[in-house]
């Protein structure tokens, strides 16, 4: 089912996490302690593993690209960009990012991307686009 969604936005945080270092960095996020959950126009949170991968269109194989650094990504949905602006200067984004981890798992600078969602397909619960209903 196609949806159009012109208020809602992702904010995504692109992490580089040293070699070495993702266990840790994995292990931080999930005994994080979900204040953001709580924010007025949160909607949802995801984090997501770098799988850095490469195509060769010539032959459509897919291989491991060992030249590129994979990002984590972390990944807010917000109602509407003031949502998640109000959340950046609550007391409990201050707590949420109180116990800073080490610079070292790090391998740079982390980038944070904003999008305003204006369309979505999803799947109904069965696994079955909405469409495909007979």
């Amino acid at each position: 089912m196609l949806c159009s969604r012109t208020m809602m936005v992702i904010v995504t945080n692109r992490i580089p996490v040293a070699e070495g270092y993702e266990p840790e960095f994995e292990d931080r996020f999930s005994k994080r302690i979900h204040l953001v959950d709580q924010s007025p126009g949160f909607i949802r949170n995801e984090v997501h593993r770098p799988r850095p991968k490469k195509l060769d269109h010539a032959t459509g194989a897919w291989t491991d690209n060992t030249e590129e650094q994979g990002y984590y990504e972390v990944k807010t949905w917000w109602r509407s960009f003031d949502d998640f602006v109000a959340w950046t200067k609550s007391d409990f984004f201050a707590q949420a990012h109180s116990n800073r981890p080490p610079k070292e798992m790090f391998a740079g600078p982390s980038k944070i991307e904003v999008h305003e969602v204006f369309l979505s397909t999803d799947l109904t619960g069965d696994g079955a686009g909405a469409d495909d209903a007979s």
